[in-house]
């Protein structure tokens, strides 16, 4: 439902095709625009999530209806599923449950929120402007915006999305399937397991390798984070996952 509102008011001319609405960079108090930031930025990471809980609801139905059967007689189009799956998070082995568990779950809003204001400068760069990048995600090729100041040698680009949402799926995916990740997705998996709430300030704690300031981006992380109050956003206890079957215990991560 969200997508097709944000596509109803991009058609409609509400929405600009790449950056924020102009009507956003017009506001010139500062903590106005902030609210504003949050109120643009929220649903489009509600809409990542939402994605990603309907691909962990279809892979919790397929083991559990498949598991006991030992995996015999599944239709070819769940099974296409899951292997679509198990490669856009970069799964090594099909029915390796516990790593589906790991990296197909959702990313909290207050860390979303807050990385998306340090990287964008709460929207102005001009890669959320001229490229919807606003995560500040590389990539190589002919295609991208070259940044300002690139060192001599050097190869990546900006890359380029088609639309903000475009943007904020792929960090929700980078987050799920990077290996230099592997503390936010472990941290994670505790907390759901333990029935407690995995909040932005969490979580922040993890992204120690987001960033080569390291400890100084977490400080900033968590900065951000409790002067905007995003915390509040994380408000809800996930939902306690039943303990896997020894028979899918990996060492994939």
């Amino acid at each position: 439902m969200i997508r097709q509102i944000l596509a109803i008011l991009l058609t409609a001319g509400c929405l600009e095709a790449t950056g924020f609405p102009e009507s956003y960079y017009s506001i010139s108090d500062s903590k106005a625009q902030r609210q504003a930031f949050g109120r643009i930025m929220r649903p489009m990471i509600e809409n990542s999530n939402n994605d990603i809980l309907q691909e962990r609801a279809f892979v919790q139905s397929f083991f559990a209806k498949y598991l006991p059967k030992f995996f015999r007689n599944i239709p070819k189009d769940e099974l296409g599923k899951l292997n679509q799956i198990r490669e856009k998070y970069k799964i090594k082995t099909l029915y390796d449950h516990k790593a589906y568990e790991r990296r197909v779950d959702t990313v909290p809003i207050g860390l979303a929120l807050a990385q998306a204001a340090i990287e964008s400068g709460w929207g102005k760069s001009r890669f959320v402007r001229q490229a919807n990048n606003i995560f500040g995600h590389w990539t190589w090729g002919n295609v991208g915006i070259i940044p300002e100041g690139r060192e001599e040698g050097k190869t990546h680009r900006i890359r380029i999305f088609e639309s903000l949402q475009d943007s904020v799926d792929a960090y929700a995916l980078n987050l799920n399937r990077h290996y230099a990740y592997k503390l936010f997705r472990d941290a994670r998996e505790e907390a759901r397991l333990n029935g407690e709430v995995f909040n932005g300030l969490k979580a922040a704690k993890t992204m120690l390798y987001y960033s080569e300031i390291r400890e100084k981006y977490v400080a900033m992380l968590e900065k951000v984070i409790k002067e905007n109050n995003f915390m509040l956003y994380d408000n809800e206890p996930p939902r306690v996952q039943p303990p896997l079957s020894p028979l899918l215990e990996s060492e994939q991560e």
